[in-house]
């Protein structure tokens, strides 16, 4: 029975201990001034109530932190509405031990805390903490649950400088490459609305107040996207040109094609074939062009733009070597008859070899007369 009862009574004691150990604080009308982005050197001030902060005759020890160069903690114990303020402490780390906290269990005791210090130097720009209220245990172990942490920006100006700068190369970078392309009487529209859209994203940047470090970034960021999607408008612009470029010899040498089947009987010349060879080469490289287009491949679209008009233009240099010789009559192949054109050489060739040996034995016969 003794047993039993020393059991239920180390249990009782250890639960008193926990809930008198337990924190139950809020952390309450948190300002800060400035809020946003900071610059190094930037006064900066901040207040909260801390609500709840004593629990009982043995409360938990209370510790207040900043990464904020020169701080000045001012703190007031507030037991009841009942204000009792405590002197400033110069420090990084300010602990209110639980000893300052531990009223009477039905007592309310909060506490009031101002704060002031300067924004520290950075050698990147990065968030440093401005206040961080953490509580501690009987073991001056930080209890994760019950801790508060408000953090600011610090800025690295050289940084968004440097940044300012490169956004204004790459912007210089893409003027040049549509006045480059316009020269070429490529359609520069959607790469100009680019350009537009991106310059504008950059002064707003370079107008942006330090306070409004990530609003500036994503300026950045954004006048970044512009010049990058006019850089694939512009290629696909290109590229499209290129296409149209080569799409004019296949055009005229159809005409001719035309000309020869229509006009002259000449379907199944093997010199109009030839030409409708070339022509449909040509005609499969715009097509492939058009398809790297499709998919992104302006490059390679450009290579194939190339290829179609040399081979268009062959083809279509053939065609008006050819249709020269028939306006000429001087052509003596006869397309509607296939292998009656040689016939007819051969046969010519005869008749001149023929006529040849005639006129030369004639004039053996009259030397020999003398």
């Amino acid at each position: 029975m003794m047993k039993q009862y020393l059991k239920w009574l180390i249990l009782t004691i250890v639960l008193l201990v926990c809930v008198q150990g337990a924190s139950a604080f809020t952390v309450s009308s948190v300002s800060i001034d400035p809020s946003g982005s900071l610059t190094p050197g930037t006064a900066v001030s901040a207040a909260f109530k801390i609500d709840g902060a004593g629990s009982g005759e043995n409360s938990n020890d209370i510790q207040l932190y900043t990464d904020l160069v020169s701080p000045k903690w001012t703190y007031t114990i507030i037991v009841n509405d009942i204000e009792n303020i405590r002197p400033v402490v110069g420090s990084k780390t300010l602990t209110i031990t639980g000893f300052e906290l531990s009223y009477k269990d039905d007592d309310v005791v909060d506490v009031r805390v101002t704060l002031e210090g300067t924004a520290p130097t950075v050698t990147s720009t990065t968030e440093k903490t401005i206040v961080r209220v953490s509580e501690l245990n009987s073991q001056g172990s930080v209890v994760t649950s019950s801790q508060v942490e408000k953090k600011s920006t610090i800025i690295n100006t050289a940084e968004v400088s440097t940044a300012i700068s490169a956004r204004d190369a790459d912007l210089q970078s893409f003027r040049s490459q549509i006045d480059e392309k316009a020269a070429l009487d490529v359609d520069t529209s959607t790469a100009e609305a680019k350009y537009s859209e991106a310059k504008q994203k950059i002064d707003a940047a370079r107008s942006s107040p330090s306070s409004q470090y990530a609003q500036a970034m994503q300026y950045l960021t954004d006048a970044q996207t512009a010049i990058s999607d006019g850089e694939s408008a512009l290629d696909m612009a290109w590229a499209e040109k290129d296409v149209a470029d080569a799409q004019v010899p296949i055009n005229n040498v159809d005409a001719l094609i035309t000309y020869f089947k229509v006009n002259k009987s000449m379907g199944s010349d093997a010199r109009v074939t030839q030409i409708v060879t070339k022509r449909e080469i040509a005609v499969s490289y715009i097509s492939n062009a058009n398809d790297d287009i499709t998919n992104g491949l302006y490059t390679q679209a450009r290579s194939k733009a190339v290829d179609a008009y040399t081979k268009g233009n062959e083809s279509y240099n053939d065609a008006l070597d050819l249709k020269k010789e028939v306006d000429s009559g001087f052509s003596l192949s006869l397309p509607s008859l296939p292998g009656v054109g040689i016939f007819v050489v051969v046969i010519v060739v005869i008749i001149l070899v023929a006529v040849g040996i005639m006129v030369y034995r004639k004039r053996s016969r009259w030397d020999e007369l003398g």
